[in-house]
């Protein structure tokens, strides 16, 4: 069992034949991920590592059969259109590579999206794996390992080095994936969490969250007040940085007494979550539970 993508999933890239999108399409298929297709305008009827080149999404989905999920390396400022091409194919999750997207191009997205029931992964993310199945994403793939632990996070360096922890501890993971550091992202950790939830697979939740914004107090509200049944451990970065200045991604930014770690960390342990004040500690409660 899984989240989003499994053996099952079948993707269209688009940006394929930018160096990215290039790159990671190798990957991927190395990885064992089905890429059937790749968009990008003007370069139709070219092939990236086998894979077949559309300049539209029309195109692609009258010439391949099955897809059913994407992922964007398209450049910031025409990353909106491409998201908003994969959700009119009503290709489901739309995993959204790039970063610096203007927060109003992002607003529409998730507007849209919502109409559409569209699952949105990101911006500004690495992407989601489910180990053995299928990766879409930039994350490095020989870290992961089939397992118990579902994995979900606000950064991407942290989700490497805290999955690395769960592979070297013999837990693994089930799904692994990063909400994106943006201001505005599709899928919340609340909403992660219930798909964990329904996931028989998943034994135990990784969160990995970051100062900024109200995503971790809100998952802790939700962890509380449905008395979630499946033990989590949580670490959150940033304890030390200062009020007003952004550490790393647009949305890891502290204003006045909201979003500093300590309220996030004070939250999440009321509503029973293990916290870990260094990464490596998050096998280590997971284990003990």
């Amino acid at each position: 069992m899984a989240i989003l993508i499994g053996k099952k999933t079948k993707a269209i890239v688009w940006g394929i034949t930018g160096a990215q999108g290039t790159f990671h399409t190798q990957m991927m298929l190395e990885y064992g991920t089905k890429i059937v297709a790749g968009i990008t305008p003007g370069r139709g009827g070219q092939e990236v590592h086998g894979v077949p080149v559309f300049d539209t999404a029309d195109e692609a989905m009258g010439k391949v059969k099955g897809a059913n999920a994407s992922i964007i390396f398209v450049p910031a400022p025409h990353a909106k259109d491409a998201a908003l091409e994969a959700i009119a194919a009503n290709l489901n999750p739309v995993i959204v590579i790039t970063e610096g997207i203007p927060v109003k191009d992002e607003i529409q997205i998730m507007e849209i999206a919502k109409l559409k029931k569209t699952t949105i992964i990101g911006p500004n993310t690495p992407g989601i794996i489910t180990p053995s199945q299928s990766k879409l994403g930039i994350m490095p793939s020989h870290i992961f390992k089939p397992g118990k632990i579902g994995l979900v996070s606000r950064s991407g360096t942290l989700t490497y080095e805290i999955a690395a922890s769960l592979t070297n501890a013999g837990l693994g993971q089930t799904t692994c994936l990063g909400v994106g550091g943006d201001p505005v992202v599709g899928l919340s950790f609340v909403d992660v969490l219930k798909m964990f939830r329904k996931d028989p697979a998943t034994k135990a939740i990784a969160m990995i969250g970051e100062i900024g914004g109200n995503a971790e107090e809100k998952a802790a509200e939700y962890i509380k007040e449905t008395k979630y049944p499946k033990p989590i451990a949580a670490y959150i970065a940033g304890r030390a940085a200062p009020p007003g200045k952004r550490m790393g991604h647009a949305g890891a930014i502290i204003t006045g007494k909201a979003g500093t770690a300590e309220t996030k960390i004070e939250s999440l342990r009321t509503a029973g979550v293990r916290i870990a004040l260094k990464p490596g500690e998050i096998a280590k409660l997971l284990k003990q539970r």
